[in-house]
């Protein structure tokens, strides 16, 4: 014999009512089926009370909607064979809620009993209605056997007198027994009670565990439990089999699959529970059980993560409370007495606090009542006020597999600290399947998402970006993105999720990501206005977890909102030299605001641009080596120019060259000027440990000072009065078998930029094109220096050094 219960979404259309039909009526054994009211009606009729009781007559729109609601239902599948008269009997009952609704609209009062009453209708008209579809079914009456008790204005079961009940009244059971769940009598005067919301669950499995049944089916419009809420993480996915206490815990800290109470009754008999889907037969759904195994093999570290969002937490505090037998006796009895219940209690080890959270709603009635029991205690000073915050949220992880496995309460504090938030309270049991902390309710949504992620409860690791900068490096960052994500996926388990772009005109911003492919078209089509202010708001106003900022600008203003989302635990990774090459104070800050946010500031293409420079010298620093002497070529931009001047390539012709072909801006003059290679050396050379300032730099120009002067256009008339110098010093060059390269050195911190002759012999001489070559001399490599050498220049491989950064910071290297 099996028990089946089907919820309000279930039974509360003609399409959902069809599938319980079938699903019945292909079982081959004894059944009870337990319904509800029809989906949404609890909630329509307790309205229409609520209407009457404030003499308003809008409840009569209320109740016409509910007459409505059920005719639209006999219709649509009752057989016509036996439509009117159920359609009949369906008017006759209503008819008596409308005389009682009439009763409260002219007295102004709803009590407790009338209410009860009121709300019983759901489920007797739906009960009533669903023995005339299904075939065979006979009609029961809960009212008759599910007896309830007042306690602490609660309905409690009666389960001596539920019991034998049962017992009696299902001694022999038809094929098919329909039950309505819910509804319940007072076990003293009769009164029509009930067990409360969900409480049709908890008539099943009271039904189920009395009588022996073979398995609790809960049938809902879901496919299971899901290891998160699925409207906040997207990537959670349906659990295929729980055990008792896993469910039990998930219940009871906000997954609204099962009531709570539901698991008890069956959990003391060992009957399994499945949880399935009305709307997709096909869907295994959820075993619960006392022993359980993965199907899968899978075992991650945590089965689930469940949450309350209107959590309040409760304080009561005083020195008066240190070695004081039976003060949290006094507290949890004040609370029981008022109808108070708590979900998580954290106490420190010193006894002067005790620390409880209650849902909002119940905040102040706690806070009163307390205040009052401690009246005494208060006025001596020897316990303050008792105090309440709002506003926050309570998430559980939960799962079996947590118990003695060490490092879970760290791995979970770290991720919380990682994507900057702060744990207000915390609580874990003894028996180890449950963690619970308390946070601000702003932050659910990302606490939920980094734990999912940290947990490998995800099908994939998510990095979401966010990148500034489309031109001619962000362009080829969207493109290289886009043709590995599926790479990424399959190969590193990695989703990169671009949730926002942007240029310095527009903006655009999508929580459950943009399409890197056409991002740049629907950037200018859809984005909206943008300045780097508008875009630090929108960032931190999405608070999105794992977020890493990608600057492929060379704004200034830009990098000078580094350091608010860094402090945001926001990873940035800078194609963007201006911040790196900052004041050194500036610099520092943004470095020790990443290691203290445990967050990534990284700038690899800064030096290089795909060549591993930085990371190596970090490598060589890190693992206690000290970096005495830098000698490089770092302006991929000179070398080109160099490398092409020739008889029939003059100096200006080579410039321009070097514009045309994307390896200098459209205003060369930050590269001749020397400046990019200053700013790119102060960041090896702090990198490499030393304070250095911009202008501690010392420099020898190729290119007069008065040059740089006025407009690019300026820039571009006088250039060639240049060629003939530049020419007749190649000849001379050319002849000694030298050539001209613009070196930058660091020895011992100090630091200058030139142009200089290299000879033959030099590793400088061979450098071809635009590419870059650096030699780092430290107490390790010191005789022979390490030599890094490649393309220094492009916005190709820029791009794939920002890739690279990215990829970094998911630790999958």
């Amino acid at each position: 014999m099996k028990v089946l219960k089907f919820g309000g979404t279930s039974v509360g259309s003609v399409k959902g009512l069809a599938n319980v039909k079938r699903i019945v009526e292909a079982i081959d054994e004894e059944v009870i089926v337990v319904v509800s009211a029809l989906g949404g009606l609890t909630d329509r009729l307790l309205l229409a009370s609520k209407l009457a009781s404030e003499g308003n007559e809008a409840y009569l729109a209320e109740y016409a909607e509910i007459v409505r609601r059920h005719d639209e239902v006999i219709d649509g599948i009752v057989p016509e064979v036996s439509r009117e008269s159920v359609k009949r009997h369906v008017r006759e009952t209503l008819g008596e809620l409308e005389n009682i609704y009439r009763g409260v609209y002219l007295i102004r009062d709803l009590s407790r009993k009338t209410s009860d009453t009121i709300v019983s209708y759901g489920e007797r008209l739906s009960s009533f209605i669903i023995s005339h579809i299904i075939d065979d079914a006979v009609l029961y009456d809960s009212c008759e056997f599910i007896k309830t008790v007042d306690r602490f204005d609660k309905h409690i079961v009666d389960f001596e007198v539920t019991d034998r009940l049962i017992s009696e009244r299902f001694k022999k059971l038809p094929r098919v027994a329909l039950v309505p769940g819910f509804i319940s009598t007072d076990a003293v005067t009769g009164e029509i009670t009930n067990l409360g919301r969900g409480g049709s669950d908890y008539t099943a499995s009271i039904l189920a565990a009395r009588l022996g049944a073979s398995q609790l089916e809960i049938w809902t419009d879901v496919d299971g439990f899901m290891t998160a809420d699925p409207r906040v993480i997207n990537s959670a996915y349906v659990i295929d089999q729980l055990s008792f206490i896993e469910a039990m815990e998930l219940c009871n800290f906000g997954a609204k699959v099962i009531y709570p109470p539901t698991i008890y009754p069956v959990y003391h008999k060992n009957i399994p529970i499945r949880v399935c889907n009305t709307f997709n037969l096909q869907a295994p759904g959820t075993l619960i059980t006392q022993e359980y195994r993965r199907k899968d093999g899978k075992r991650a570290l945590i089965t689930g993560i469940s949450s309350i969002d209107n959590t309040c937490l409760v304080t009561v505090q005083g020195l008066g409370m240190v070695g004081v037998i039976g003060v949290n006796h006094r507290i949890f009895k004040t609370l029981a007495e008022n109808g108070v219940s708590v979900f998580m209690v954290s106490q420190a080890s010193s006894e002067n606090n005790t620390t409880f959270a209650v849902r909002n709603e119940d905040a102040d009635r706690a806070v009163e009542a307390l205040n009052k029991e401690f009246s005494l205690e208060r006025s001596q000073g020897e316990i303050n006020d008792v105090t309440a915050e709002k506003g926050l949220a309570t998430v559980a992880i939960v799962g079996e597999d947590m118990k003695r496995t060490p490092g879970i309460a760290g791995r979970l504090f770290g991720t919380l600290g990682r994507a900057g938030i702060s744990v207000i309270a915390c609580a874990q049991g003894a028996s180890e399947t449950n963690i619970s902390f308390v946070i601000r309710s702003e932050v659910l949504r990302k606490a939920l998402n980094s734990i999912h992620d940290s947990f490998f409860l995800s099908e994939y690791k998510v990095l979401n970006l966010f990148i500034a900068g489309v031109g001619t490096v962000g362009s080829n960052l969207l493109e290289q993105i886009r043709g590995q994500q599926e790479n990424l996926k399959k190969q590193n388990r990695l989703k990169l999720n671009i949730v926002g772009v942007a240029n310095s005109r527009k903006m655009l911003f999508r929580r459950e990501g943009l399409k890197a492919e056409g991002l740049v078209e629907a950037l200018k089509n859809e984005g909206v206005p943008s300045s780097p202010a508008l875009l630090r708001e929108e960032i931190l106003q999405m608070n999105i977890f794992n977020s890493v900022f990608v600057d492929c600008t060379s704004n200034e203003d830009v990098a000078a909102i580094y350091e608010s989302l860094l402090d945001k635990n926001i990873s940035v990774v800078a194609a963007n030299k201006i911040a790196p090459s900052s004041a050194y104070d500036h610099y520092r800050l943004l470095k020790d605001t990443a290691r203290r946010r445990d967050v990534k500031f990284l700038f690899e293409t800064n030096v290089g641009a795909g060549l591993p420079i930085i990371h190596t010298i970090n490598d060589l620093i890190n693992s206690g080596d000290h970096v005495i002497r830098i000698e490089a070529v770092l302006s991929g931009t000179l070398n080109y120019i160099f490398n092409t001047i020739d008889a029939e390539v003059p100096m200006s012709r080579a410039i321009r060259l070097a514009v045309d072909s994307g390896y200098a801006e459209p205003d060369p003059r930050v590269d001749l000027s020397g400046k990019d290679v200053v700013r790119k050396l102060v960041i090896l050379a702090r990198e490499a440990g030393y304070r250095v300032e911009q202008a501690d730099v010392k420099q020898r120009l190729f290119i007069p000072a008065d040059f740089f002067d006025g407009s690019a256009e300026n820039f571009w008339a006088r250039i060639p009065e240049l060629d003939a110098h530049f020419e007749s010093e190649r000849k001379r060059l050319a002849a000694e078998n030298k050539r001209l390269r613009f070196v930058a050195r660091m020895a011992d911190g100090a630091c200058e930029v030139g142009l200089e002759e290299v000879c033959s012999t030099h590793p400088f001489y061979e450098l071809e094109g635009s590419n870059n070559i650096i030699m780092i001399s430290t107490e390790r490599y010191h005789e022979y220096p390490m030599i890094i050498k490649g393309y220094g220049a492009g916005a190709d491989v820029t791009a794939a050094g920002v890739f690279a950064d990215i990829i970094s910071i998911a630790n999958i290297r």
